[in-house]
């Protein structure tokens, strides 16, 4: 009787460990990823430069919001 309670502990333990360990990286994800954008409007208009194209502000403008509308989920307003 006493191995089946030391084996249920340790599913339960190694379940709330692997629970947990999410939670904590994805927080961390989270807000690593809201601190440091992947991409900016001045990175944006390097790319432009470096692939021969003139970038006027319009552009930028138009690039960012399309890709801030394709990086949010349909169904969730856009966080500010």
């Amino acid at each position: 009787m006493d191995t089946w309670i030391w084996i249920l502990i340790v599913i339960v333990a190694l379940l709330a460990g692997v629970a947990l360990g999410f939670y904590i990286a994805r927080r961390y994800m989270m807000k690593y990823l809201q601190d440091n954008p992947p991409i900016n409007e001045e990175m944006l208009r390097i790319m432009m430069m470096q692939m021969g194209q003139k970038p006027s502000q319009k552009k930028i403008n138009q690039m960012m919001a399309q890709m801030n509308k394709a990086s949010t989920k349909p169904g969730k307003p856009a966080k500010k």
